[in-house]
């Protein structure tokens, strides 16, 4: 039998203060691992541009994914042009899709006609509340990057989300497409806020 022994980073307490360090832990992980690409949640870009930073010449391939369009205010998308210009024009692949665990999920539960919680809810809020929120982020992005065609469901990745903002939980997973969720696998989790 094979053990591996890796240590967890866990982080004091959540948050963008954490980017850098997750930013770190990401690229090395990648680098043992023999992966390809890092998936990161961005909204505005700031958090992409401190992981372009990072991956420069690392051979990594970065994919953000971002807030739909409308996510916050209707018609408006929360990430900064100039940003995305920047990022594209160096071969960095932006995605913008609806968020899979929440998406016209949201719209119902919300609503005062229809009300009520739902099996996606649940799932959501599992992640969140019992794990952590970035690792719900991870795993809602790596479901819309698979979706979108911009990673495979046989292939490992490094997928990064945060809580609020920033990243704090990196990850290892094998993704799914969003038909298939109970097929996709968080091989390992690298670094997360610690629970208190």
């Amino acid at each position: 039998m094979a053990f591996i022994e890796k240590i967890i980073c866990y982080f004091d307490s959540p948050g963008p203060h954490n980017t850098g360090d997750a930013a770190r832990i990401a690229v090395s992980r990648a680098k043992e691992l023999g992966l390809s690409k890092v998936v990161v949640a961005s909204t505005s870009g700031e958090t992409a541009l401190k992981f372009y930073d990072e991956l420069k010449g690392s051979g990594l391939q970065l994919i953000v994914v971002t807030h739909v369009i409308g996510f916050t205010k209707p018609g408006i998308w929360e990430f900064q042009q100039d940003i995305a210009d920047r990022l594209t024009g160096d071969g960095v692949r932006i995605v913008t899709g609806t968020h899979v665990l929440s998406g016209l999920e949201r719209a119902l539960s919300r609503s005062a006609k229809v009300g009520g919680g739902s099996r996606t809810d649940a799932i959501a809020e599992s992640l969140r509340k019992n794990i952590a929120v970035g690792l719900k982020v991870a795993i809602e992005c790596t479901l819309i990057a698979a979706d979108q065609g911009a990673v495979g469901v046989e292939e490992e990745i490094i997928a990064v989300g945060g809580t609020g903002s920033g990243s704090d939980t990196v990850c290892v997973i094998r993704p799914s497409h969003t038909a298939s969720f109970l097929d996709l696998q968080v091989r390992e989790i690298v670094a997360m806020p610690r629970n208190r």
